[in-house]
């Protein structure tokens, strides 16, 4: 039986990336490989699986909304364990009926589950790290969001030709009730005072207001960048009819492959740009992960070649996670006492962007039958993005 006793950093890391594995790659990304079967099995289209995913971010961004506004280090711990219970059910849940409003509710839950893994948990590791005088640096843990995209497409090929839409989510919901168990009882319960092991003082040093404000406009642009590319990859891979015909008789012909790439490029990303940081600053480092990340955006609308969407997702994979990471623990190590708040606060700015952007990506896309527009919005949105993180570079934190 696995226990909680004597909790070691190796413990503590592997319970988070388990708790990401499961509530961003079962409970959230499943969905980008089984949206093409659902919309080949079911009544979905581009524009209502669209909805879909803007509800689950809905519901993420509602999950971002409760950390954002809750201290209790306690009452954090029970949400968190919570959501890895809600993260299984919403999985199941999806299989239940065909029905629209059933998908709706599971989604919505689903992204509820989502927020706890990746603010919830990750806030409690980072305050379990400082208090135990280990790095703040999260990127073991946040190699989990890697892991579970990789996760999700393999189950997904791997079923491809057996099983229909119903039982991979089935599939799906298996896999995660057994990530349940070292997510829940690897993680140590939180210690609420205001004191690391050594007996040192825990506290806060808020940034200026102002500089803030551009780091949640930088982090919206980075959600608008991700959250199109991130929903509707596979769609757009299997819908390119060059590569389609091209790679007829090969297992690789399928935008699964390319989403397995993704996750594992992501991987690893996060402690590659934690060790980048480490050299040049954090500010420095997004700035190039956002230069890196419009490059994967747009290159598939100027070639649809296998190759061209393999770099494509790996550009993207060893970026969009790398952003996410380098953000949120920057923002967590100015608040080392509660972390999961000012995280919650950043995301929300992530969420709007979650909310807005794969709806008009759907609607665009089903209007113009393709998804190169929207991709160029979310490559210049992203531009946006790297302009306020130069502005961030010359504003005064304090």
């Amino acid at each position: 039986m696995l226990t909680t006793n004597a909790p070691t950093r190796l413990k503590v890391m592997f319970a988070g990336l388990c708790s990401l594995i499961l509530t961003m790659g079962v409970a959230r990304f499943s969905y980008t490989p089984l949206l093409p079967v659902m919309m080949d099995e079911t009544f979905l289209s581009d524009a209502s699986g669209g909805w879909l995913a803007t509800i689950n971010y809905m519901g993420y961004m509602c999950g971002a909304l409760v950390a954002a506004f809750i201290s209790d280090l306690k009452l954090k711990d029970t949400l968190y364990r919570a959501g890895l219970i809600i993260a299984v059910v919403s999985t199941i849940g999806m299989t239940l009926a065909e029905n629209y409003t059933v998908w709706v509710i599971m989604r919505f839950v689903a992204g509820l589950s989502s927020a706890a893994g990746l603010l919830l948990g990750s806030g409690l590791i980072l305050n379990w790290m400082i208090r135990q005088g280990h790095p703040a640096e999260l990127g073991l843990h946040f190699g989990g969001v890697g892991v579970g995209i990789a996760v999700s497409a393999a189950i997904a090929m791997s079923m491809s030709s057996s099983f229909d839409w119903s039982q991979q989510w089935l599939a799906f919901s298996l896999v995660g009730a057994l990530l349940v168990i070292p997510a829940w009882y690897w993680l140590p319960k939180p210690n609420t005072s205001n004191l690391t092991h050594t007996g040192m003082k825990l506290s806060d040093q808020a940034p200026r207001r102002s500089w803030m404000f551009l780091l949640y406009a930088a982090y919206f642009c980075a959600g608008v960048g991700y959250v199109i590319t991130a929903t509707f990859l596979v769609t757009i891979v299997d819908k390119q009819v060059g590569l389609q015909a091209s790679l007829n008789d090969s297992l690789l012909g399928n935008g699964n492959f390319i989403w397995l790439v993704v996750g594992l490029a992501a991987t690893p990303a996060c402690i590659i740009w934690d060790k980048v940081a480490r050299k040049i600053g954090e500010l420095k480092a997004l700035f190039i992960a956002y230069g890196i990340n419009i490059i994967g955006i747009i290159i598939p609308t100027m070639d649809s070649s296998l190759y061209i969407l393999i770099v494509s997702g790996v550009l993207f994979g060893l970026t969009f996670i790398g952003i996410v990471s380098l953000m949120l623990t920057m923002v967590g190590r100015f608040f080392p006492s509660k972390p999961a708040k000012p995280m919650g606060k950043l995301t929300l700015s992530y969420g709007v962007a979650q909310i807005t952007a794969p709806a008009m990506a759907g609607m665009v896309a089903e209007a113009t039958g393709s998804y190169t527009t929207p991709l160029y919005v979310a490559g210049f949105i992203m531009l946006l993005g790297m302009v306020f993180l130069t502005i961030l570079q010359f504003h005064k934190k304090y």
